[in-house]
């Protein structure tokens, strides 16, 4: 499936919820490619997982769905940093669930983050990762801009909110054109932990990743 498609997936699944500063700073970024080598070491591990997504897609169609997953999680583990992610999605109740429930809900926050990746970046054609080797700072936090460029539509911008952890830089979120993922992950999740608490929640995760690696 042509990049064109991913961009329009990816826009059709997340709400209309602007992340202000942020998308602000997305927003205003120049257009055109970004072809100095990143220097800085949050956008040298992003340039990285790029050049890995496109390594996937272009064995996408041979790989299958779920090949292109078993490839992506080892660079999906490192990238990102998924327990912060899931208590961020999982919201207040984090506090109440038991350890247990919280390395299960990371586990399976984990597997849904992969698949949602084996799925949408299923093929290759022409596409490329234009980054900003510009690293803006918010607080302790980086923000490493680029752009999901395909070869006959329009450039979709992306932007990591990256954190240091003890394994170096790892993204936190993920802005779709100002949209913020975990976000829209939280609004997502909020019924299925109101109404089942983890197990609810655990339930839920392992039928949208269920949906999409079939």
């Amino acid at each position: 499936m042509a990049t064109s498609s991913v961009c329009s997936r990816l826009a059709s699944r997340l709400p209309t919820l602007l992340a202000s500063g942020l998308a602000a700073a997305v927003l205003a970024a120049s257009p055109g490619a970004f072809a100095a080598p990143p220097t800085d070491p949050a956008a040298e591990r992003v340039d990285g997982f790029d050049h890995t997504l496109l390594e996937v897609m272009k064995e996408g169609p041979a790989l299958g769905v779920k090949g292109r997953a078993r490839k992506l999680e080892p660079a999906v583990q490192s990238i990102f940093d998924l327990p912060t992610m899931t208590r961020f999605a999982v919201g207040p109740k984090w506090a109440e669930m038991t350890a247990a429930q919280q390395q299960a809900l990371i586990a399976a926050f984990t597997r849904l983050s992969v698949a949602n990746y084996a799925h949408n970046f299923d093929s290759f054609s022409g596409e490329r990762f234009d980054l900003d080797p510009v690293v803006q700072t918010r607080g302790a936090d980086k923000i490493v801009q680029c752009k999901l460029v395909p070869a006959h539509d329009k450039p979709v911008a992306l932007l990591y909110r990256m954190r240091q952890t003890p394994d170096g830089w790892k993204i936190i979120d993920v802005y779709y054109d100002g949209v913020s993922q975990l976000t829209t992950r939280r609004s997502d999740f909020a019924q299925p932990v109101a109404s089942g608490g983890a197990a609810g929640l655990l339930s839920h995760l392992q039928a949208l990743t269920d949906k999409l690696l079939k």
